[in-house]
């Protein structure tokens, strides 16, 4: 989404908590309908900036709008948001058809209307047949749908979610957010959510959003931050990196313990400059060696299924992690102790200033 007209609007959000600064100077829109991850280590104030944006905390300053009005000093009943909680929040005397319905019920809407609303929404979540039941009653993944229920039966204007998935096992996880998405999708609702779990935020979203000591360092499209980090901390936060210290050398290369690379530098780093390279681990392309020739080292390898994680290390001394798919891997006929030589593909290394500041 390159063109849109911001839905969600956060300008210079600011909260702090006794002497600890949470979130800082963040900026943000959401164009209507878009699906918007935040993500990051634990207490980088990414579950902060949700509670501002659904009401739970004030900000010390900024603005919020939404659909161009303002409503950073309005209570989370006035904002027309549904949230979902990493704990579900579920009342354990109501079964799942009185869960959805409660905030229908409080606002005293007509008891056909909820009928037929909670109906609509357990069909959308796959729980027909489970209304009459209790959470205790319920797997992880079907608490969670629930949970999701209850948060949109009032049609919010907005879908706040804060880590829902984090309770439960990789593979319910990988199953619920792609059926997370389904339901967001189908009812076109603006969404915003909160993870730790790069691949969850990568595979979800229309943007992520990473944060670290209470800012965004980057907002773009899951590839776009994938491939072409805006900084160090991002590159090594989201997926796997090798982390390597360099020295420019000419032509917009990079010498790596005497081998040399092509990468494009940062502007303003002169040729013999300290830098630091990160490279993806299917970025690299490894090989046996040439007879007599004084390669790497394969020191260990992993089978991770569809690909095969293999452990070099360099004459230099550093160490690589190179990804390869499994049937490629097996056409190499490598083993533990082998002689390895090994390349970065062109335009793969990513290079950073040395003395980059990583800790906000």
């Amino acid at each position: 989404m390159e063109k849109y007209v911001a839905y969600l609007s956060l300008s210079g959000v600011f909260k702090r908590f006794s002497s600890t600064v949470a979130v800082k100077d963040v900026s943000l829109e959401i164009a209507e309908g878009e699906f918007v991850s935040l993500v990051g280590a634990s207490g980088c104030g990414k579950t902060t900036l949700l509670r501002i944006i659904a009401g739970f905390t004030r900000p010390d300053a900024g603005t919020l709008t939404l659909a161009g009005k303002r409503m950073e000093m309005l209570p989370p009943n006035r904002r027309g948001v549904g949230f979902v909680f990493q704990s579900y929040a579920l009342f354990p005397t109501q079964t799942v058809a009185e869960n959805i319905g409660f905030s229908l019920a409080i606002r005293k809407r007509p008891k056909a209307e909820i009928r037929a609303r909670v109906a609509e929404l357990c069909s959308l979540t796959q729980l027909l047949g489970l209304e009459g039941r209790y959470p205790h009653e319920l797997s992880g993944g079907q608490q969670q749908r629930v949970a999701l229920a209850r948060a949109l039966a009032p049609n919010p204007s907005i879908l706040l979610l804060d880590e829902p998935l984090s309770a439960l096992d990789a593979k319910i996880r990988a199953h619920l957010r792609a059926e997370i998405r389904a339901v967001v999708d189908r009812l076109k609702i603006t969404t915003v959510y909160v993870t730790h779990d790069q691949e969850e935020a990568l595979s979800i979203s229309d943007r992520v959003a990473v944060m670290h000591g209470g800012r965004i360092l980057q907002v773009g499209p899951p590839i776009d931050v994938y491939l072409h980090p805006s900084t160090r901390y991002v590159a090594e936060f989201i997926g796997t990196s090798n982390r390597l210290e360099g020295r420019l050398a000419a032509g917009g290369r990079v010498s790596l313990g005497g081998q040399i690379v092509e990468a494009t530098a940062p502007g303003g780093l002169g040729d013999g400059t300290v830098c630091v390279v990160c490279v993806r681990p299917e970025h690299i392309d490894v090989a046996r060696a040439n007879a007599g020739e004084d390669g790497s080292k394969l020191a260990s390898l992993s089978f991770l299924g569809q690909t095969v994680r293999a452990r070099l290390v360099a004459p230099a001394g550093f160490e690589l992690i190179v990804d390869v798919p499994t049937a490629d891997w097996l056409a190499k006929g490598l083993s533990t102790g082998d002689p390895v030589r090994w390349s970065i593909r062109p335009g793969s290394a990513m290079v950073f200033p040395g003395d980059e500041e990583t800790d906000a």
